[in-house]
């Protein structure tokens, strides 16, 4: 069975910290990329940020240089770094199978609740 738990979101301000986290089975966790993606009503759900099982990561241009990915193999959980946020960085925020491709993770059977991050100007 599929797990995700995504948490660590909240209100802050423009300019301040978050760090999400999201508990992940194994079944998905062990032998994929995983991803950060995030929602905006009305807007298609995006990729911010992939991981590989290796550990190499690449990132949203939107989210370069202020945003890390990482991972805990050791407890199936992936982790987002948020640093310098700003107000259009809000949005509901998901973990999942990491893929560059909408077509592809638009489609994924199972998604969690998603946490959400609000930033204030």
């Amino acid at each position: 069975q599929v797990q995700l738990k995504e948490s660590g979101g909240g209100l802050v301000q423009a300019g301040g910290s978050l760090r999400l986290s999201c508990a992940a089975s194994g079944s998905i966790f062990s032998i994929n990329p995983m991803g950060w993606y995030r929602q905006t009503p009305g807007k298609q759900r995006e990729l911010v940020a992939i991981i590989t099982t290796g550990g190499e990561t690449d990132y949203a241009d939107s989210v370069k240089g202020r945003f890390t990915i990482s991972r805990d193999n050791a407890k199936n959980t992936v982790y987002l770094h948020m640093n310098s946020l700003k107000p259009e960085d809000t949005a509901v925020y998901y973990c999942n199978k990491g893929s560059y491709y909408s077509g592809s993770y638009l489609k994924y059977d199972y998604w969690g609740q998603g946490t959400q991050v609000t930033v204030s100007s």
